[in-house]
């Protein structure tokens, strides 16, 4: 039996599946361009910001949030490989709360780069 790290979130009235795979980076590479490990290793820089309730506008200029909507496209399309490319994905919700929702894929992401202990 395959196993995956998935899970479902509800907003703007849908609920959306997200899963990692090994084939995540993969896919994410082949439609971003981008390497997913170090896109993902430049969201260290939010740990020194993320409790803080008002950012600068330097702080701001640090965060990528391209970023966050990529690797959020990238885990609900490993779910579910009938979603649109990433624009069309995103333009069927109302709203889109990428922080709220990124912060409830971040046990994905870090599943998606950690080994596994035997």
């Amino acid at each position: 039996k395959e196993k995956y790290i998935e899970k479902h979130i509800n907003f703007d009235g849908k609920e959306i599946k997200f899963r990692s795979s090994g084939a995540t980076p993969i896919r994410y590479k082949a439609q971003f361009g981008r390497d997913f490990l170090t896109d993902i290793y430049k969201l260290r820089d939010l740990e020194k910001i993320k409790n803080k309730k008002e950012l600068t506008i330097k702080e701001m200029e640090k965060i990528d949030f391209d970023l966050f909507y990529n690797l959020t496209w990238d885990l609900a399309k490993t779910a579910d490989k009938t979603i649109s490319e990433p624009i069309e994905w995103l333009d069927k919700f109302e709203t889109f709360p990428v922080m709220e929702i990124f912060g409830e894929l971040q046990d994905i992401i870090i599943s998606t780069i950690q080994a596994k202990k035997k």
